[in-house]
């Protein structure tokens, strides 16, 4: 392996990097860094999460920089909050003796007057969420005139996370001229239509097999009954006192009452999720980071961006809805050469879904053992055992202390002293699991059931359009948070069918909202309608009939009552402008597909 003056850096980059502790670059930094910076061309890089891809391209990227000039040169797209501040920081470290470079986040939840002067302060390179950059691009405070360098990272997440038509149109508004450097974990259709579409002749690179986990990182999975998910979840926190992990929930709602779950029962444990300001999840993270919390309880918004070293462990409270995300999440460990845990809680319904994801990332998962009583004791004790030899003494805290402890302790001999202190701690977790019962599932005799195809336990919702009327996995996705104001992380798995689909949820509140939010909707002058699926029918009335939401009777009024006319898709409250032209458009009836869709900040 070459090391990083062998990559034709310049000498203000090697000695952030000699100050920064890197001393080998990792394979994808080794073959991506030459490349980049001998070639002006179109460039993919595949490889795992947590190989260094920020420092791949990061790195060309500041070389390639003209910080004398104060224009914006470089864009890098990022899908989530928590990565874009992460590439911004990373790229300042690199920069930190270079003059006058100016590296700016631009993200939503965060003031956008401020990112504004930043902005017009100098930033040569922006590191952006689609949502808040088209904001930024609509207030003319960020030109893309200039643009010689665009950077998707993490592309597949972007489109998972229905970002396409963002994407498309911040690329339409860049030069021609210019150079598209996309990396990520996974390679789906979707990210090689966007190469084919806004790339010329690309170099590929991959590192690894793609879509494949790190080969220092086990997998295992624990068959339980949805019933005790929480238990099974504190038996393996307390099997593993060392642990400092990240636990993925599905929801908001479940990521917030597992972690309070968990702070009520005693656990250094603090949640992330997208509910939280851009204050609360900094200070989660600081928090997190600094190792004052041992345990993270996250949604998927988390699963990019957290840049956290020595994470020993992930534990899949629920698994994703999509066989790719678990290859992200599960990347937060196993980072840089080190070795970790992977360890899914999965109920028989979806034993399935684990034989998807083994062959999306070409490893087998071990089948996992949720510890009894005995087990977690005898941890605990090693644990504390350990703690003991290795507490530093503070002698002047505890000398008036001593005297009276050794007198009240002076006729016990040290092994009975021993024997004492180690079955005082012993017996205090056998009190906690004395009577608890064995919580796994024997798989082996689950038969036909642990073969079924996986569905959520929770509530389903059909609605009548499907990909006869454009709708795709992404497009759905951002058609339901429009409407109803939910996130991604409270929508389950999504099944587009030609002229109907079915959306799962774990929450039948977010469902319920959803319902509510499509009545006297209008798609393509039709109305839309939705209702619960059960076991393949709707929610029934007290006559028998299926109850219908959003029904046809109501679909020349608004949700105030009024006149709706004769709307189509659904539109802003105020005038689009073509950011080709500049033109500004009163058109309210436009299709969706045909008008600029409603802009993010970032989920």
């Amino acid at each position: 392996m070459s090391s990083f003056h062998e990559l034709g850096l310049g000498e203000n980059l090697l000695k952030a990097i000699k100050e920064l502790g890197f001393e080998t670059p990792t394979p994808i930094q080794e073959q991506a860094i030459p490349m980049l910076l001998e070639d002006n061309t179109d460039f993919i890089g595949l490889a795992q999460t947590g190989t260094g891809k920020t420092a791949a391209f990061g790195l060309p990227l500041l070389e390639k920089t003209d910080f004398n000039s104060s224009q914006t040169q470089a864009l890098i797209l990022a899908p989530t909050r928590e990565l874009c501040v992460q590439i911004s920081n990373d790229l300042a470290k690199y920069a930190r003796f270079i003059s006058g470079a100016g590296i700016v986040p631009v993200y939503g939840g965060a003031n956008i007057s401020t990112q504004i002067r930043q902005v017009r302060k100098g930033a040569q390179i922006i590191a952006a969420t689609p949502g808040r950059l088209i904001d930024l691009i609509d207030k003319g405070a960020v030109s893309l005139k200039n643009i010689r360098y665009v950077v998707l990272d993490e592309a597949d997440e972007m489109l998972n996370m229905g970002f396409q038509e963002d994407i498309d149109d911040i690329l339409s508004n860049t030069p021609d001229e210019k150079n598209v450097w996309l990396f990520s974990a996974t390679m789906p259709s979707e990210v090689r239509e966007i190469s084919s579409n806004y790339m010329n002749k690309p170099k590929e690179l991959t590192i690894g097999k793609q879509n494949s986990s790190a080969d220092n990182l086990e997998h295992y999975y624990y068959a339980i009954h949805e019933r005790d998910r929480y238990n099974a979840l504190r038996r393996i926190l307390d099997f593993t006192p060392e642990i400092f992990g990240v636990v993925f929930c599905r929801t908001k709602l479940d990521a917030q009452q597992v972690a309070e779950n968990l702070i009520r029962d005693g656990y250094n444990a603090d949640s992330l999720h997208g509910d939280l300001s851009q204050q609360q999840r900094d200070k989660v993270m600081a928090r997190y980071r600094n190792r004052l919390l041992q345990v993270l309880v996250a949604t998927d918004v988390a699963a990019r961006g957290i840049d956290v070293r020595d994470i020993t462990h992930v534990i899949h409270y629920h698994l994703p809805d999509e066989a790719e995300n678990y290859t992200h999440r599960s990347g937060r460990t196993a980072r840089a050469g080190k070795s970790g845990m992977s360890m899914a809680l999965v109920n028989v319904r979806e034993l399935d879904k684990i034989r998807q994801i083994e062959r999306k990332i070409n490893r087998k998962f071990h089948v996992g053992k949720v510890p009894d009583a005995l087990e977690i004791g005898e941890q605990q004790l090693i644990h504390f055992v350990k703690k003991i030899h290795t507490v530093k003494v503070n002698d002047k805290a505890i000398e008036n202390l001593l005297a009276p402890v050794q007198d009240e302790l002076k006729d016990l001999s040290r092994e009975e002293l021993i024997k004492r202190m180690v079955s005082l701690e012993f017996e205090r977790f056998l009190n906690d699991y004395r009577n608890a019962p064995n919580i796994n599932v024997d798989i082996a005799h689950q038969g036909k059931q642990g073969g079924e195809r996986y569905r959520s336990s929770g509530p389903r919702l059909f609605i009548n359009v499907g990909s006869v009327d454009g709708f795709d996995r992404g497009y759905m996705l951002r058609y339901l948070c429009d409407l109803s104001g939910l996130s991604k992380a409270d929508i389950g798995r999504i099944d587009i069918k030609p002229v109907y689909s079915f959306i799962e949820f774990e929450n039948p509140q977010s469902l319920e909202t959803v319902m509510n939010s499509v009545q006297g909707e209008f798609h393509k002058g039709r109305p839309v309608r939705a209702e619960i699926s059960g076991e393949g029918s709707g929610e029934k009335k007290k006559d028998g009939k299926k109850k219908d939401w959003g029904s046809k009777d109501r679909g020349t009024k608004d949700r105030a009552g009024k006149d709706r006319g004769n709307k189509k898709g659904w539109s802003d409250n105020k005038p689009s402008r073509s950011r080709k032209t500049g033109e500004k458009s009163s058109s309210r009836g436009s299709d969706k597909s045909d008008k600029k869709k409603k802009k993010y900040s970032g989920w």
